[in-house]
Protein backbone atom coordinates (compact mmCIF):
# COMPACT_ATOMS: atom_id res chain seq x y z
CA UNK A 1 0.00 0.00 0.00
CA UNK A 2 1.21 3.51 -1.12
CA UNK A 3 0.94 6.50 1.36
CA UNK A 4 1.04 9.41 -1.01
CA UNK A 5 2.31 12.65 0.71
CA UNK A 6 2.46 14.30 -2.90
CA UNK A 7 2.19 18.34 -2.48
CA UNK A 8 0.08 18.19 -5.87
CA UNK A 9 -1.19 16.56 -8.28
CA UNK A 10 -2.43 15.06 -4.45
CA UNK A 11 -3.83 12.29 -3.57
CA UNK A 12 -7.63 11.74 -3.86
CA UNK A 13 -10.20 9.56 -2.26
CA UNK A 14 -10.14 5.58 -3.91
CA UNK A 15 -13.70 5.37 -3.99
CA UNK A 16 -13.42 8.72 -6.49
CA UNK A 17 -11.03 6.81 -8.47
CA UNK A 18 -12.80 3.80 -9.04
CA UNK A 19 -15.53 5.91 -10.07
CA UNK A 20 -13.75 8.01 -12.16
CA UNK A 21 -12.30 4.84 -14.19
CA UNK A 22 -15.59 2.78 -14.63
CA UNK A 23 -16.63 6.58 -16.49
CA UNK A 24 -13.89 6.14 -18.46
CA UNK A 25 -15.01 3.44 -19.97
CA UNK A 26 -18.95 3.33 -19.32
CA UNK A 27 -20.65 6.21 -18.24
CA UNK A 28 -23.64 5.95 -16.17
CA UNK A 29 -24.52 3.27 -18.63
CA UNK A 30 -25.03 4.77 -21.53
CA UNK A 31 -22.45 3.11 -23.26
CA UNK A 32 -20.01 5.71 -24.09
CA UNK A 33 -16.90 7.37 -21.79
CA UNK A 34 -17.09 10.39 -19.88
CA UNK A 35 -14.08 11.37 -22.01
CA UNK A 36 -15.99 11.37 -25.29
CA UNK A 37 -19.59 12.53 -24.55
CA UNK A 38 -20.67 15.83 -25.52
CA UNK A 39 -20.04 18.64 -23.19
CA UNK A 40 -23.87 20.30 -24.98
CA UNK A 41 -25.47 16.82 -23.80
CA UNK A 42 -27.53 16.20 -21.11
CA UNK A 43 -25.59 14.06 -19.27
CA UNK A 44 -22.67 16.19 -18.62
CA UNK A 45 -25.00 19.44 -18.33
CA UNK A 46 -26.00 17.71 -14.98
CA UNK A 47 -22.39 16.81 -13.92
CA UNK A 48 -21.59 19.92 -14.19
CA UNK A 49 -24.80 21.57 -12.36
CA UNK A 50 -24.42 18.78 -9.35
CA UNK A 51 -20.74 20.49 -9.18
CA UNK A 52 -21.58 24.04 -9.22
CA UNK A 53 -24.52 23.02 -6.60
CA UNK A 54 -22.35 21.24 -4.11
CA UNK A 55 -19.53 24.18 -3.96
CA UNK A 56 -22.49 26.16 -3.16
CA UNK A 57 -23.31 23.95 -0.52
CA UNK A 58 -20.25 23.16 0.98
CA UNK A 59 -18.97 26.79 1.10
CA UNK A 60 -21.99 28.06 1.85
CA UNK A 61 -22.21 30.85 -0.79
CA UNK A 62 -24.00 33.88 -0.40
CA UNK A 63 -26.65 35.32 -2.92
CA UNK A 64 -24.88 37.29 -5.27
CA UNK A 65 -21.51 35.13 -6.17
CA UNK A 66 -21.05 32.77 -9.14
CA UNK A 67 -19.07 30.05 -9.46
CA UNK A 68 -16.73 28.87 -12.81
CA UNK A 69 -14.88 25.92 -13.66
CA UNK A 70 -12.42 27.83 -15.75
CA UNK A 71 -8.92 26.66 -17.38
CA UNK A 72 -5.06 27.57 -17.32
CA UNK A 73 -4.57 26.54 -13.26
CA UNK A 74 -3.97 29.12 -10.73
CA UNK A 75 -1.28 30.98 -12.40
CA UNK A 76 -3.68 31.79 -15.04
CA UNK A 77 -5.67 33.35 -12.74
CA UNK A 78 -2.35 35.62 -11.38
CA UNK A 79 -3.14 37.31 -14.67
CA UNK A 80 -7.10 37.57 -15.13
CA UNK A 81 -7.83 39.12 -11.48
CA UNK A 82 -5.87 42.18 -12.40
CA UNK A 83 -7.12 41.65 -16.09
CA UNK A 84 -10.75 42.14 -14.47
CA UNK A 85 -10.73 43.50 -11.51
CA UNK A 86 -7.55 46.23 -11.79
CA UNK A 87 -8.36 49.56 -13.62
CA UNK A 88 -5.25 50.58 -15.65
CA UNK A 89 -5.38 53.21 -13.65
CA UNK A 90 -5.90 52.02 -10.44
CA UNK A 91 -3.39 49.86 -7.97
CA UNK A 92 -3.57 46.55 -6.74
CA UNK A 93 -2.35 45.43 -2.66
CA UNK A 94 -0.47 41.73 -2.47
CA UNK A 95 0.62 39.95 0.57
CA UNK A 96 4.00 38.38 -0.23
CA UNK A 97 4.12 34.73 1.87
CA UNK A 98 5.74 32.67 -1.08
CA UNK A 99 6.62 31.90 -4.35
CA UNK A 100 2.94 31.83 -5.60
CA UNK A 101 2.20 35.06 -4.38
CA UNK A 102 5.39 36.79 -5.66
CA UNK A 103 4.26 35.49 -8.84
CA UNK A 104 0.43 36.70 -8.60
CA UNK A 105 2.00 40.11 -7.86
CA UNK A 106 4.30 40.04 -10.75
CA UNK A 107 1.36 39.23 -13.22
CA UNK A 108 -0.59 41.98 -11.68
CA UNK A 109 2.37 44.43 -12.95
CA UNK A 110 1.24 44.01 -16.17
CA UNK A 111 -2.02 45.78 -15.82
CA UNK A 112 -1.42 48.22 -13.18
CA UNK A 113 0.80 49.83 -9.88
CA UNK A 114 1.47 47.18 -7.51
CA UNK A 115 1.87 47.70 -3.44
CA UNK A 116 3.43 44.84 -1.42
CA UNK A 117 1.75 45.54 2.13
CA UNK A 118 4.35 43.10 3.90
CA UNK A 119 6.45 40.25 3.09
CA UNK A 120 8.47 37.22 4.99
CA UNK A 121 10.70 36.97 2.37
CA UNK A 122 13.75 38.12 4.46
CA UNK A 123 12.72 35.07 6.84
CA UNK A 124 12.84 32.48 3.63
CA UNK A 125 8.72 32.67 3.97
CA UNK A 126 8.91 30.86 7.33
CA UNK A 127 6.35 33.21 8.70
CA UNK A 128 2.67 35.18 7.78
CA UNK A 129 3.22 38.72 8.16
CA UNK A 130 0.65 40.23 10.25
CA UNK A 131 1.60 44.20 11.55
CA UNK A 132 0.64 45.51 8.06
CA UNK A 133 -2.34 48.59 6.72
CA UNK A 134 -4.17 47.68 3.75
CA UNK A 135 -4.84 50.98 1.25
CA UNK A 136 -8.40 51.76 0.94
CA UNK A 137 -7.32 52.86 -2.37
CA UNK A 138 -6.54 50.08 -3.56
CA UNK A 139 -8.74 48.03 -6.20
CA UNK A 140 -8.31 45.04 -3.88
CA UNK A 141 -5.80 43.37 -1.55
CA UNK A 142 -4.49 39.68 -2.89
CA UNK A 143 -3.65 37.01 -0.21
CA UNK A 144 -2.09 32.87 -0.49
CA UNK A 145 -4.11 31.06 2.24
CA UNK A 146 -1.83 28.49 2.36
CA UNK A 147 1.78 28.29 0.85
CA UNK A 148 2.91 24.69 -0.14
CA UNK A 149 6.50 25.14 -0.31
CA UNK A 150 7.08 26.61 3.10
CA UNK A 151 4.53 25.08 5.23
CA UNK A 152 2.66 28.10 6.15
CA UNK A 153 -1.19 29.59 6.15
CA UNK A 154 -3.35 31.78 7.28
CA UNK A 155 -5.14 31.06 10.59
CA UNK A 156 -7.06 33.88 10.31
CA UNK A 157 -8.26 36.42 7.45
CA UNK A 158 -7.77 39.90 7.35
CA UNK A 159 -10.77 41.87 7.41
CA UNK A 160 -9.72 44.60 4.35
CA UNK A 161 -11.36 47.46 3.25
CA UNK A 162 -11.80 46.77 -0.10
CA UNK A 163 -12.48 43.26 -1.92
CA UNK A 164 -10.42 40.74 -0.37
CA UNK A 165 -9.29 38.37 -3.39
CA UNK A 166 -7.86 34.78 -2.25
CA UNK A 167 -5.94 31.80 -3.55
CA UNK A 168 -6.81 29.25 -2.07
CA UNK A 169 -5.70 26.00 -4.12
CA UNK A 170 -3.98 24.04 -1.19
CA UNK A 171 -6.55 24.41 1.04
CA UNK A 172 -9.63 25.22 -0.49
CA UNK A 173 -12.37 22.58 0.90
CA UNK A 174 -10.01 21.76 3.95
CA UNK A 175 -11.76 24.51 6.42
CA UNK A 176 -14.43 26.15 7.55
CA UNK A 177 -14.36 29.68 5.67
CA UNK A 178 -16.85 32.64 4.95
CA UNK A 179 -17.17 33.42 1.86
CA UNK A 180 -19.01 36.66 1.77
CA UNK A 181 -15.76 37.95 3.40
CA UNK A 182 -13.85 37.21 0.28
CA UNK A 183 -14.67 39.48 -3.02
CA UNK A 184 -13.17 36.46 -5.54
CA UNK A 185 -11.35 32.60 -4.58
CA UNK A 186 -10.18 30.54 -6.72
CA UNK A 187 -7.99 27.51 -6.56
CA UNK A 188 -6.43 25.07 -8.75
CA UNK A 189 -8.42 21.92 -8.02
CA UNK A 190 -5.38 19.46 -8.15
CA UNK A 191 -5.19 19.47 -4.04
CA UNK A 192 -8.60 18.79 -2.34
CA UNK A 193 -11.01 19.04 -5.26
CA UNK A 194 -9.89 16.67 -8.16
CA UNK A 195 -7.44 16.23 -10.79
CA UNK A 196 -5.37 19.27 -12.39
CA UNK A 197 -7.11 20.78 -15.54
CA UNK A 198 -9.74 22.91 -13.73
CA UNK A 199 -9.87 25.62 -11.99
CA UNK A 200 -12.81 26.95 -9.48
CA UNK A 201 -13.30 30.60 -9.35
CA UNK A 202 -15.94 32.17 -7.13
CA UNK A 203 -16.26 35.56 -7.32
CA UNK A 204 -19.16 38.36 -5.72
CA UNK A 205 -21.10 39.17 -8.96
CA UNK A 206 -20.97 43.44 -8.55
CA UNK A 207 -17.20 43.58 -8.90
CA UNK A 208 -17.63 42.00 -12.41
CA UNK A 209 -17.09 44.51 -15.84
CA UNK A 210 -15.66 47.08 -13.84
CA UNK A 211 -12.30 47.31 -14.80
CA UNK A 212 -13.03 49.77 -17.73
CA UNK A 213 -10.77 47.43 -19.79
CA UNK A 214 -11.94 45.92 -23.09
CA UNK A 215 -10.82 41.74 -22.18
CA UNK A 216 -10.88 39.09 -24.15
CA UNK A 217 -13.87 36.40 -23.66
CA UNK A 218 -11.96 33.53 -22.81
CA UNK A 219 -10.24 35.73 -20.04
CA UNK A 220 -13.46 37.62 -18.81
CA UNK A 221 -15.00 36.61 -15.57
CA UNK A 222 -18.59 38.10 -16.79
CA UNK A 223 -18.26 36.32 -20.03
CA UNK A 224 -17.63 33.37 -18.36
CA UNK A 225 -20.24 33.92 -15.59
CA UNK A 226 -23.11 34.63 -18.89
CA UNK A 227 -21.70 31.47 -20.06
CA UNK A 228 -22.34 28.78 -17.07
CA UNK A 229 -18.95 27.84 -17.75
CA UNK A 230 -18.98 26.59 -21.18
CA UNK A 231 -17.98 29.78 -23.19
CA UNK A 232 -16.07 27.05 -24.54
CA UNK A 233 -15.26 23.17 -24.20
CA UNK A 234 -15.01 22.36 -20.86
CA UNK A 235 -12.30 19.95 -18.91
CA UNK A 236 -15.04 17.19 -18.58
CA UNK A 237 -13.56 14.59 -16.68
CA UNK A 238 -11.37 16.99 -14.32
CA UNK A 239 -15.21 18.77 -13.32
CA UNK A 240 -16.86 14.99 -13.11
CA UNK A 241 -13.77 13.79 -10.90
CA UNK A 242 -14.00 17.24 -8.98
CA UNK A 243 -17.99 16.34 -8.56
CA UNK A 244 -17.06 13.17 -7.23
CA UNK A 245 -14.60 14.11 -4.69
CA UNK A 246 -17.30 17.21 -3.15
CA UNK A 247 -20.00 14.56 -3.45
CA UNK A 248 -17.53 12.17 -0.97
CA UNK A 249 -16.24 15.41 0.83
CA UNK A 250 -20.43 15.81 1.60
CA UNK A 251 -20.98 12.50 2.70
CA UNK A 252 -18.02 12.51 5.15
CA UNK A 253 -20.30 15.25 7.02
CA UNK A 254 -19.01 18.09 4.87
CA UNK A 255 -16.21 21.21 5.23
CA UNK A 256 -16.69 21.21 9.34
CA UNK A 257 -16.05 17.35 9.45
CA UNK A 258 -13.35 17.26 7.74
CA UNK A 259 -12.01 20.25 9.43
CA UNK A 260 -11.72 18.26 12.20
CA UNK A 261 -9.49 15.05 10.22
CA UNK A 262 -7.29 17.38 8.75
CA UNK A 263 -6.47 19.18 12.52
CA UNK A 264 -6.27 16.35 14.37
CA UNK A 265 -3.42 14.77 11.38
CA UNK A 266 -1.66 17.92 11.83
CA UNK A 267 -1.56 17.72 15.42
CA UNK A 268 -0.01 14.17 15.86
CA UNK A 269 2.44 14.64 12.92
CA UNK A 270 3.67 18.23 14.06
CA UNK A 271 3.50 16.29 18.24
CA UNK A 272 6.39 13.98 16.93
CA UNK A 273 8.54 16.56 14.91
CA UNK A 274 8.96 18.50 18.37
CA UNK A 275 9.00 15.38 19.84
CA UNK A 276 11.68 13.70 17.82
CA UNK A 277 15.50 14.69 18.17
CA UNK A 278 16.36 13.75 14.58
CA UNK A 279 13.59 16.59 13.07
CA UNK A 280 12.71 20.33 13.75
CA UNK A 281 10.04 22.09 12.33
CA UNK A 282 10.66 24.85 9.43
CA UNK A 283 7.84 27.49 10.21
CA UNK A 284 6.59 29.65 13.27
CA UNK A 285 4.34 27.83 15.32
CA UNK A 286 1.64 29.94 14.99
CA UNK A 287 1.79 29.80 11.28
CA UNK A 288 2.14 26.44 10.70
CA UNK A 289 -0.13 25.14 7.77
CA UNK A 290 -2.27 22.32 8.17
CA UNK A 291 -2.07 21.38 4.92
CA UNK A 292 1.73 20.77 3.97
CA UNK A 293 3.86 20.10 6.81
CA UNK A 294 7.50 21.14 5.82
CA UNK A 295 10.15 20.21 8.35
CA UNK A 296 14.16 19.04 7.87
CA UNK A 297 16.48 16.74 9.28
CA UNK A 298 18.58 17.81 12.11
CA UNK A 299 21.76 15.90 10.76
CA UNK A 300 21.97 16.76 7.14
CA UNK A 301 23.23 13.50 6.29
CA UNK A 302 20.39 11.87 8.00
CA UNK A 303 17.89 13.48 5.12
CA UNK A 304 18.51 10.21 2.49
CA UNK A 305 18.51 7.32 4.84
CA UNK A 306 15.00 8.75 5.90
CA UNK A 307 13.67 9.09 2.62
CA UNK A 308 14.95 5.36 1.76
CA UNK A 309 12.89 4.12 4.71
CA UNK A 310 10.11 6.49 3.76
CA UNK A 311 10.51 4.49 0.60
CA UNK A 312 10.40 0.82 1.98
CA UNK A 313 7.48 1.75 4.22
CA UNK A 314 5.26 2.65 0.88
CA UNK A 315 5.36 6.69 2.19
CA UNK A 316 5.81 8.52 -1.31
CA UNK A 317 5.67 12.05 -2.43
CA UNK A 318 7.61 12.97 1.36
CA UNK A 319 11.13 15.15 -0.40
CA UNK A 320 10.73 18.70 0.12
CA UNK A 321 10.28 20.92 -2.35
CA UNK A 322 13.87 21.29 -4.39
CA UNK A 323 13.88 25.16 -3.46
CA UNK A 324 14.15 24.65 -0.04
CA UNK A 325 14.93 20.67 0.55
CA UNK A 326 13.69 18.52 3.67
CA UNK A 327 10.44 17.47 3.92
CA UNK A 328 7.30 18.00 2.69
CA UNK A 329 4.19 15.82 4.50
CA UNK A 330 1.12 17.02 2.16
CA UNK A 331 -1.57 15.96 4.41
CA UNK A 332 -4.74 16.90 2.04
CA UNK A 333 -8.34 15.95 2.84
CA UNK A 334 -8.12 12.60 1.14
CA UNK A 335 -5.17 11.26 3.15
CA UNK A 336 -6.23 9.53 6.15
CA UNK A 337 -4.81 9.61 9.92
CA UNK A 338 -3.96 6.41 9.17
CA UNK A 339 -1.36 7.73 6.62
CA UNK A 340 -0.07 9.78 8.61
CA UNK A 341 0.72 7.68 11.44
CA UNK A 342 2.50 5.32 9.17
CA UNK A 343 5.06 8.11 9.00
CA UNK A 344 4.66 8.80 12.24
CA UNK A 345 6.01 5.41 12.93
CA UNK A 346 8.69 5.83 10.38
CA UNK A 347 10.26 8.67 12.02
CA UNK A 348 10.35 6.70 15.38
CA UNK A 349 11.85 4.07 13.97
CA UNK A 350 14.44 5.76 12.40
CA UNK A 351 15.50 7.84 15.54
CA UNK A 352 15.50 4.37 17.41
CA UNK A 353 18.25 3.12 14.72
CA UNK A 354 20.26 5.87 15.35
CA UNK A 355 20.27 5.53 18.85
CA UNK A 356 20.90 2.18 19.03
CA UNK A 357 23.54 2.72 16.29
CA UNK A 358 21.85 0.37 13.55
CA UNK A 359 21.10 3.02 10.95
CA UNK A 360 23.76 2.56 8.03
CA UNK A 361 24.56 5.45 5.57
Amino acid sequence: MKHNFGAGPGILPQEVLKQAGEAAVDFNGIGLSILEISHRSAEFEAVLEEAISLVKELLEVPEGYSVLFLQGGASTQFAMVPYNLLPADGKAAYLETGVWANKAAKEAKFFGSVQIVASSKEANFTYIPKDFEIPADAAYFHITSNNTIYGTQLQQFPASPVPLICDMSSDIFSRKIDVADFGLIYAGAQKNMGPAGVTLVVVKDDLLGKSGRSIPAMFNYQVQAEGGSMYNTPPVFAIYVSMLTLRWLKAKGGVAAIQQENEAKAQALYTEIERNSLFKGVSVPDDRSHMNVCFVAANAEHEDPFLKLCDEKGIVGIKGHRSVGGFRASIYNALPLSSVQVLIDAMQEFEENCITGSLVY
